[in-house]
């Protein structure tokens, strides 16, 4: 069997470790949690320090939104110089791991080749015919997201899981290991309908999709450790009604704590110090209820 005890960068994720926490840092303006926007120099460096101080493992940058129901496609250009502005401002003000959050082979090489040690491709290496090559040539750690570029009908759960295996068949053939790869069930961004390409299409109903994938976690590890990120997402607003994301902290914190419990190894957020003790929480319950069923 593999081992699931596999690195994120330099930091050991998975199995016995503590649950990870990866802040989220958008230099995008078009991003839809308008409170994780920082796109000046200084304040770029204080959401880091921010993160770090509260307690953040990695930080992850973004340039471009990928939100399905939001038109924010932006040029190549413009989402690269948005990234490397900002990774180069984090390397100066943080020894944070820098997580790049993009799907563009471009960008991907332009970050790696400054160091950075992780790629977060939302579409698990299927959107860019280019992105293995690039992984290839400067082998850093991954987070796969499930993606399909067609339409996804029947049983969601096993379909994510057959999704998921594609990216790792596509990493196996860049020679990335498995010990540097981390999967991601890509909550929210399996849809009915969309406004970009980096969605996968279903017929079903979306909400239920996501609720039934964060149920089975442990089901689609496939012996790798799984990253989630349901902050803010519009699952939450639907199930509380609250359209408004920055409304949302108190459903996402709940969900945080019950994906920690379902297996997440690392969550992905933008509220690191409230997700921190949510998770401490949750972890803690977690080990008891183990002792109390021996």
């Amino acid at each position: 069997m593999i081992n699931c005890v596999n690195k994120l960068g330099n930091v050991r994720v998975g199995k016995s470790n503590p649950v990870r926490i990866m802040g989220i840092l958008n230099t995008s303006p078009e991003s839809f949690y308008k409170k994780s926007i920082s796109t000046s120099r200084q304040r770029i460096a204080d959401a880091v320090h921010t993160m770090e101080d509260e307690g953040a493992d990695f930080v992850d940058v973004g340039g471009m939104s990928t939100a399905p129901y939001l038109s924010t496609m932006v040029s190549e250009k413009t989402e690269a110089s948005r990234i490397i502005k900002a990774v180069k401002i984090i390397q100066q003000a943080s020894n944070l791991p820098i997580s790049v959050d993009t799907c563009r082979a471009t960008i991907a090489r332009e970050a790696l080749a400054l160091g950075v040690e992780i790629i977060n491709d939302v579409t698990g290496l299927k959107y860019d015919p280019m992105m293995p090559k690039i992984v290839e040539k400067y082998y850093p750690s991954l987070v796969l997201c499930a993606y399909s570029k067609k339409a996804i009908t029947g049983n969601q759960l096993l379909k994510t899981k057959y999704l998921l295996r594609e990216s790792l068949k596509i990493a196996k053939s860049a020679k990335i290991s498995r010990t540097k790869i981390v999967l991601d069930p890509a909550i929210g961004f399996f849809r009915k309908k969309g406004r970009n390409s980096f969605f996968t299409k279903i017929n079903s109903d979306w909400v239920k999709r996501d609720l039934l994938i964060l149920e089975n976690l442990r089901s689609i590890k496939l012996n790798n450790p799984i990253l989630v990120s349901v902050s803010n997402k519009s699952f939450i607003g639907k199930i509380l009604k609250k359209q408004n994301p920055s409304d949302r902290l108190a459903g996402s914190l709940a969900a945080e704590a019950v994906c920690v419990l379902n297996g997440a190894d690392i969550i992905r957020t933008h509220n690191v110090s409230e997700t921190r003790e949510a998770v401490t929480v949750a972890q803690k319950l977690s080990k008891t209820s183990k002792r109390l069923e021996l």
